[in-house]
């Protein structure tokens, strides 16, 4: 697995990239070709270690953020790490079409106070690319990210479409249309 590093406010040695790569290369066996991994490290005032994975396998993201308040960056990695095996698991029957088979294990309050924001600030910007796909997919990918919503294109007649979570339980859909 190819691995790429990023550090916030901590200078990462040699060991910690070492481990994060052994770590990761753990997961290689679910791939059927080369993934790339992206790991962010922080470390905030009382010894709070940050470390935030990505893994792009093909057309399918997974992503972990885990936290130790003990500074100890390794349980950190182990987290991330395992999260991100116990999603692929978790999902292996829908990710086998794009996974590798052998890769597997066999087996709001009613009273609230409305305050007005006098200026939008925009604190970060993503770009990506938006792929054609089915809502199906776009759920599992959703999940697979842990994010309450995922922009994609349908793959019928490629509009801009949005699946999201909702409260209530369950999933959205929002297609765009011309009218």
């Amino acid at each position: 697995m190819k691995c790429t590093f990023a550090c916030k406010k901590v200078p990462l040695n040699n060991s910690v990239k070492d481990y994060t790569e052994k770590k990761l290369s753990k997961l290689d066996r679910y791939f059927q070709e080369e993934a790339a991994a992206f790991a962010t490290f922080s470390v905030e005032k009382d010894h709070l270690c940050t470390v935030e994975i990505t893994i792009r396998g093909g057309n399918t993201l997974f992503r972990a953020q885990k936290q130790e308040t003990d500074g100890d960056m390794r349980s950190a990695i182990d987290a991330a790490a395992d999260y991100i095996e116990r999603q692929i698991l978790k999902n292996k029957t829908r990710l086998s079409k794009r996974l590798r088979n052998e890769g597997f294990p066999p087996a709001a309050p009613d009273d609230f106070e409305v305050s007005e924001e006098k200026e939008f600030n925009i604190v970060r910007t993503k770009r990506f690319a938006v792929k054609p796909m089915s809502p199906e997919e776009a759920i599992l990918q959703m999940n697979l990210l842990d994010h309450s919503f995922f922009v994609f294109r349908s793959e019928e007649d490629t509009s801009l479409s949005i699946v999201y979570k909702r409260k209530n339980g369950g999933y959205g859909l929002i297609e765009t249309g011309e009218d």
